[in-house]
């Protein structure tokens, strides 16, 4: 009766324990009626789907971890429920429908935050703060997600992004003249946590090779980078991209590179 210890089975006992810690510590999500709405739409677009696109029911995991990260992330305006449903749909939409060589490109959770974000700004913001800051909380989600993403075999991907993300702080601490405290703190937060461990690492969304993997996050942490600067000196249209540099930079580099990878394999 005991799941075996597989990297899905851990990643989904680190999402379950974030969110579970985050609403009864400091009531991050704001009512566990916000995780049934979403939790059940991603189960029942993936069942519907699923069985009326491939001819069969699906493991429902995934939906279950993707409903989980919308909940943790999504904070519309206040009396508002629906982008909970809607980025939902959208994130499980985008599994069947945005697809090449059968296999989907984007992460479903980064897709639908995506859209709602670029979409209806004034009506849908991310989690920041509402997980509190406090050292000892982020110690042991990155101790544990590091375990996961150890037994994942994706640590180096995880890594890889952190050190890009730390050192590019430096680098737009040294061009606007902020702390660089200030620059790297966001590291620290929990979209970030859940950037590092979830959707960087998702194994249907990630190229081939650790070579590739490496180049795509830093690549990442490059456009996110851009995007901060860009907001920073107040160039015109940057302000699109300003609510979640890090989302949007995924959005925008991971299928590209994804897809590449998908062509460069099918001429092997």
């Amino acid at each position: 009766w005991i799941p075996r210890p597989t990297p899905k089975n851990l990643v989904t006992l680190l999402i379950t324990l974030i969110l579970v810690v985050g609403e009864w510590t400091y009531g991050a999500i704001g009512g566990w009626e916000k995780l049934a709405l979403t939790l059940g739409t991603c189960v029942a677009v993936e069942i519907a789907l699923s069985y009326f696109l491939l001819g069969r029911f699906p493991m429902i995991q995934s939906a279950y971890i993707t409903g989980v990260s919308l909940t943790i992330l999504v904070r519309p305006a206040a009396g508002i429920v629906w982008p909970f449903v809607v980025g939902a749909a959208l994130s499980i939409t985008a599994k069947y429908v945005l697809r090449y060589r059968e296999r989907h490109l984007w992460n479903p959770s980064n897709f639908g935050l995506s859209v709602l974000i670029l979409l209806a700004p004034t009506k849908v913001a991310l989690l920041s703060h509402e997980l509190g800051n406090d050292i000892l909380g982020n110690a042991v989600i990155w101790f544990v997600g590091i375990l996961v993403a150890t037994k994942a075999k994706v640590l180096h991907i995880t890594l890889s992004y952190a050190a890009s993300f730390s050192l590019l702080a430096l680098l737009r601490a040294s061009l606007t003249g902020a702390p660089l405290l200030a620059e790297v703190a966001p590291l620290t937060g929990p979209m970030y946590q859940l950037l590092c461990f979830f959707m960087l690492t998702d194994p249907r969304t990630i190229v081939a090779s650790k070579r590739g993997q490496v180049v795509t996050v830093v690549l990442i942490a490059l456009v996110e980078t851009a995007v901060r600067l860009a907001n920073d000196f107040h160039v015109p249209g940057a302000s699109i991209f300003a609510p979640a540099p890090a989302i949007l930079a995924l959005f925008i580099v991971g299928p590209i590179a994804f897809y590449l990878d998908l062509r460069k394999r099918a001429k092997c």
